[in-house]
């Protein structure tokens, strides 16, 4: 119906805009969604605002000469029941019963399709997230960070996004060259050697598990016959493969897929850095100034400028990250998506500079951060102290809880957001708890239709669908595309969680107060197509939240 209406805008506009004289800019757009009362209708219209700029006029002017075109073209339709002007120029629609109901037919047509788009049709997009150093198993920091990229990635496709995930893996630089120093540390101690341990070194217990599985499986005591410098490089190579099979065996656990694992070194191997910084220089980015070279990053927005070779001839952390966007978008990416976690904020107008320089506009480019999550159990935050090595893991946490309460209590929350996450409320099996309540949701519909003898039907009388709660429901599921578009757009998942708690909300409301299977056989029929298109909408928007969807509880 929406599609329809939108048609219908269409034609007038382009006939009110040539009664005025008026041209229609090119990309014209304007919004029509359900307005947040629905004592105003089904949709509402801020064309008039929209053309307010285009003709000179009063919005409400505007509106008034819509509305009488709208009339005309619609007296023949059967979907709308009556338009209002309302707000000065807002222009409402309320459908019929039959029109709002249509809605059920559309959903039970389109089923798994149900909701998906082409909005970013032509967007080739780049989605970084997690890149967490590997020089530790993952956290419930990192944990956060998957669930938010992998749900964005799928929600991306589904409207149309051509999506390549990556990890951008930093395993060049002084934190890799403590992790070797670190196990090389360890490795002595478990032979009985004395070796100062690094003052900065990684304490964690994971470090002398990694020594300890060199001398089970790999060297013995070998190593001690080699130079240190060639020990501390192998132990150095092992770690991080031992690290990266942790880290890849949690996000496999949490359903999270990653297309390509990015690694630093080849940055350098490549001599990808100094070709970066030619593209600079040549585009006037770069200068000399107290022997160091110098990224002219404040000419787009930074507060300063930044180093990025210093004067000792060693890059600076800026110096590989221009070289891997310049490599993104040497790969043909015109749209590229940042999750960094909240330490990294003040990073990001350097290199939304840098990507400015290297051809990417500013709408483009999209970097986030995602906020710290603190756990608590019984009432009381978990206590985690990472400098003596002492944190809790993803993976105690997805064991502890679950994946899927794990993935979604993650999402729930706007990633700008600090997360506290209740363990006890995650475990719990109520509605108190959100994965729960949508998944009972879920559940509950599909044993309906198991109990119903005459099954799902599209042959019903969408005018039975009469009651406030049922058009209320209607209406929730006719927005499943509005929300994935605007998660597509503002890069926020949580708006498919949000949105999928407001039509479990409204299903129970409905459930509540109505009988779904009745003596009224032509009712009950309505009402099962009504329940069966909420669990497909439900199962939808599970599904690109990476989150099981049973059929009994």
């Amino acid at each position: 119906m929406k599609s329809k209406i939108e048609i219908l805008i269409n034609a007038v506009v382009d006939d009110y805009c040539g009664l005025k004289g008026a041209t229609k800019p090119e990309g014209f757009a304007y919004d029509l969604h359900p307005p947040k009362d629905s004592q105003h209708g089904d949709l509402s219209c801020n064309v008039a605002f929209k053309l307010a700029k285009v003709t000179r006029q009063k919005p409400a002017e505007i509106a008034a000469g819509l509305m009488n075109l709208l009339e005309q073209k619609s007296a023949q339709d059967s979907f709308v029941e009556k338009m209002e002007l309302a707000g000065g120029g807002f222009i409402n629609f309320y459908l019929t019963k039959s029109g709002l109901g249509a809605v059920l037919l559309e959903i039970h047509k389109q089923d798994k399709n149900y909701g998906k788009s082409e909005f970013g049709k032509g967007k080739k997009v780049i989605l970084e997230f997690v890149s967490a150093n590997p020089t530790g198993p993952l956290t419930i920091a990192h944990g956060r960070q998957a669930a938010i990229g992998d749900c964005l990635a799928r929600i991306l496709k589904f409207t149309g996004h051509t999506v390549h995930s990556e990890y951008y893996l930093n395993d060049a630089g002084r934190q890799m060259r403590m992790l070797a120093q670190s196990v090389w540390a360890r490795y002595n101690e478990l032979l009985g050697m004395e070796m100062p341990f690094p003052e900065d070194g990684y304490q964690g217990d994971y470090v002398r598990e990694i020594a300890r599985d060199i001398i089970e499986k790999e060297k013995k005591d070998s190593l001690l016959k080699e130079s240190e410098e060639k020990a501390v490089e192998y132990c150095g190579l092992y770690a991080v493969k031992y690290l990266m099979g942790s880290i890849e065996e949690d996000l496999a656990k949490m359903r999270v897929h990653f297309d390509n694992y990015f690694s630093e070194k080849t940055l350098y191997v490549k001599h990808e850095v100094e070709h970066a910084l030619e593209v600079l220089k040549g585009r006037g980015y770069l200068y000399e100034s107290e022997g160091a070279l110098w990224f002219r990053s404040t000419d787009l927005g930074d507060d300063k400028d930044r180093v990025v070779k210093k004067s000792t001839g060693e890059y600076t952390y800026l110096a590989p990250d221009i070289a891997y966007h310049l490599s993104k978008y040497e790969r043909g990416y015109n749209m590229l998506v940042n999750f960094w976690g909240p330490d990294h904020h003040g990073y990001i107008p350097r290199l939304k500079a840098a990507c400015q320089v290297l051809g990417y506009p500013p709408e483009a480019i999209h970097i986030g951060t995602v906020q710290l999550t603190t756990l608590f159990r019984k009432g009381q935050p978990v206590r985690m102290s990472t400098r003596a090595g002492e944190f809790v893991t993803l993976r105690e946490l997805y064991e502890e809880v679950g994946v899927d309460a794990a993935r979604f209590f993650f999402v729930m929350r706007r990633q700008e957001s600090h997360l506290d996450f209740d363990l006890d409320l995650a475990k719990e099996q109520s509605q108190e708890n959100p994965v729960y309540y949508l998944q009972y949701a879920h559940a509950r519909i599909a044993s309906l239709a198991k109990y119903a003898e005459q099954g799902i039907t599209t042959k019903v009388d969408l005018k039975r669908l009469a009651t406030p709660e049922e058009a209320e429901l209607i209406g929730c599921l006719s927005q499943f595309s509005d929300y994935l578009i605007q998660a597509s757009r503002s890069t926020e998942p949580y708006r498919l969680a949000d949105y999928l708690r407001q039509v479990a909300a409204c299903f129970h409301k409905f459930y509540s107060h109505h009988r779904v299977v009745t003596e009224d056989q032509e009712l009950t029929k309505a009402r099962l197509l009504l329940a069966d298109a909420t669990r497909i909408v439900l199962r939808n928007g599970l599904e690109l939240l990476g989150i099981s969807q049973p059929e009994s509880m």
